[in-house]
């Protein structure tokens, strides 16, 4: 299968890397780490007044229709600049509402959300070693709508977000629910990339279902989120292993060049196989999970692709931060040295949602029920 970029694709991606060099160099990131939200407001900006934000909703909410692969084309240039601004969350919480939401909830959220006026998080992780696919925050019928109680941990970014997607359990299934990001008790928590994320107690909270529960809304913002997670570790693990190369070129030991010596040349070698198996697996994802979204018989296809990604993406990512902050020798965990921000982004990527450990069991859970075919 051809997973090269069609030429509307290739735009994006210009585009995004040209915004990315010229907002998310190594010092704006630094100044940004430095604030009090840690997220770049101007560098949101650009991406909302180019129409980046928007590319994956549909043309009647002032998207441009060109679903998840455009945005995850962005999402791994701004994985290639560990670029501080939220936008994983925020694309596949504004894709759950253009897939599952009501009529009033789309023309409500995915204006704003496109031209990056409002912002969308999503609440899909607990404490205690919870499943994602199995939240025990619960859901219960009200009179006008649902009450939440649980607690969510790791809540990405909801700092200056106006809705959250909050996962729960009811008696009819798994469901996703919108809550609005007024009052809620946030308790802050930094994460390894220096994310300020929340933990979020829910007590009584009022909801609304976003679709049915018991429906396709959470498999599916689970999977897309592995997706855009996906995207995201591949431009780290490809923006780290480019850092390695022009510092082994240059760098000298005993009089030559580190990238000349053979055990060097094996280690980037080896991160050069594992980005390309990163994205190759990726794509056939992404494809998988377009054939779902447009109504092909294909959803466990398109689950099974999506585990696939999320195992090499969370395994071989951490794999190459590990082995470029290595032949960087010293210098490479200097906290404040551009590889060692890759380093952090690998290792929070490679356990959110569960981790390559969760992703391989998930797998071989549903290929055990799957019938066999040759």
């Amino acid at each position: 299968m051809d997973f090269n970029l069609d030429e509307e694709l290739i735009d994006v991606q210009g585009l995004a890397r040209d915004i990315f060099d010229g907002r998310a160099a190594t010092d704006r990131v630094r100044e940004v780490e430095a604030t009090a939200t840690r997220v770049d407001d101007v560098l949101w900006g650009d991406l909302a007044k180019t129409g980046l934000l928007g590319l994956a909703l549909p043309e009647e909410y002032g998207g441009a229709g060109l679903g998840l692969d455009a945005a995850c084309v962005v999402l791994e240039e701004q994985g290639r600049h560990v670029a501080p601004v939220p936008l994983w969350s925020a694309v596949v919480a504004a894709l759950a509402v253009a897939r599952d939401g009501s009529p009033a909830q789309r023309d409500a959220l995915l204006p704003g959300a496109a031209d990056g006026s409002l912002r969308l998080t999503l609440a899909l992780e607990e404490f205690d070693g919870a499943a994602p696919s199995a939240p025990t925050t619960t859901a219960t019928r009200a009179a006008d709508g649902w009450l939440l109680n649980g607690v969510k941990a790791v809540v990405p970014t909801p700092g200056g977000a106006d809705h959250v997607l909050v996962s729960a359990t009811t008696p009819d299934g798994t469901g996703l629910f919108l809550v609005a990001n007024t009052d809620l008790a946030w308790e802050q928590a930094e994460t390894t990339s220096l994310d300020l994320a929340g933990t979020l107690t829910l007590t009584d909270t009022p909801a609304e279902a976003l679709g049915e529960p018991g429906g396709r809304a959470l498999a599916a913002a689970l999977r897309q989120s592995a997706l855009a997670l996906a995207a995201v570790q591949v431009g780290v693990a490809d923006g780290a292993m480019r850092l390695a190369a022009a510092y082994t070129s240059t760098r000298e030991q005993f009089g030559r060049p580190l990238g000349s010596f053979q055990a060097v040349q094996h280690q980037l070698a080896d991160c050069w196989i594992d980005v390309d198996a990163m994205r190759v697996t990726l794509w056939q994802a992404l494809t998988d999970d377009a054939d779902a979204g447009n109504g092909s018989d294909n959803d466990n296809g398109a689950g099974r692709s999506a585990l696939v990604a999320k195992w090499w993406c969370d395994q071989a990512g951490l794999d190459v931060v590990h082995r470029v902050q290595h032949v960087h020798g010293g210098i490479g965990v200097d906290v404040d040295y551009p590889v060692h921000r890759h380093f952090l982004w690998g290792k929070q990527i490679s356990s959110t949602l569960g981790g390559s450990s969760a992703a391989l069991a998930d797998l071989g859970a549903l290929l055990a029920v799957e019938e066999v075919t040759s």
